[in-house]
């Protein structure tokens, strides 16, 4: 009976390691043949037979052949990029600019991209154009027309790298410049030029100011003169009686002023308050 038990287990442990061999090979053939693509990405598949497909697959899990297929996920996501690049403008000054690009692939032309630029297309594509498209706008442009027309020049830039990378099935969706400076020389030289047009936009104010006080002296003089000569013309008219009649109106205003004084306590009943003015019978 023990011979017998023990043939029928070494035959149910052979049979139990025949199938976990096979069920081994199929689990690995499964996993194999089987791949996932995550959201904004797309796959382009490799056949070792028909070369890279024309179709590619989207979102979710697919199946391909073992071995003869291979899956590359490429990434179709819109990614942010800067490029730097020191050239020369028309009136040759040395400006460095610095773009900000958001650029992705064509997902049409994915197995295009792939076949001719690699999953890194970017780094293949971008830093070559981005130099070239500079230089051909800046060198158009004196260093001055790139500070007061940059709006212009970075339109510029913008459509000239589209076009360009358009060539590469490569979609740009925005181009901007972010930082532009230039050679020393040519910023002491804006430094220079903005201290001389401080300095005659002052003397310019000096000047206006001068010709503005010039002809206030001249009307209040004129004004001084005109009522001179009607104060004169009245009192030759009316007499005295112009006279006495401003020194009492002053006198009510010294009064009325001092009354509204805190420091005054003390208000004679008597007395001459007129500023020592001579009463004129």
């Amino acid at each position: 009976m023990s011979q017998q038990a023990a043939a029928a287990l070494s035959k149910l442990l052979t049979n139990v390691a025949k199938y976990s061999v096979a069920l081994g090979v199929v689990g690995g053939s499964l996993q194999a043949a089987m791949y996932n693509v995550d959201g904004g990405e797309k796959a382009v598949i490799f056949d070792r037979i028909r070369g890279v497909l024309q179709e590619t697959s989207g979102e979710g899990t697919h199946f391909v052949i073992p071995v003869l297929q291979m899956p590359n996920i490429m990434d179709i996501r819109t990614r942010p990029r800067s490029l730097s690049s020191v050239t020369g403008t028309k009136d040759l000054q040395m400006v460095n600019m610095t773009l900000r690009i958001l650029s992705k692939p064509s997902s049409e032309q994915l197995p295009v991209i792939y076949q001719n630029l690699g999953l890194d297309w970017d780094e293949r594509v971008l830093p070559s154009i981005g130099t070239e498209v500079v230089k051909a706008v800046v060198a158009q442009y004196n260093a001055e027309q790139i500070i007061t027309q940059r709006e212009k020049v970075s339109r510029a830039v913008r459509e000239s790298l589209k076009a360009r990378a358009k060539e590469f099935n490569i979609i740009l969706e925005d181009v901007a410049i972010t930082h532009l400076s230039f050679g020393s020389e040519f910023t002491k030289a804006v430094e220079s030029k903005q201290v001389a047009m401080q300095d005659a936009e002052r003397a310019k104010f000096v000047v206006l100011k001068a010709d503005q006080e010039r002809k206030a002296a001249i009307i209040r003089a004129e004004g001084e003169s005109e009522a001179a000569r009607l104060i004169s013309e009245a009192t030759m008219k009316a007499g005295q009686g112009l006279i006495e009649l401003r020194r009492i109106e002053a006198a009510k205003e010294v009064a009325a002023t001092m009354a509204r004084s805190r420091n005054v306590v003390y208000l004679p009943n008597s007395g001459n308050i007129l500023m020592n003015l001579n009463t004129q019978n």
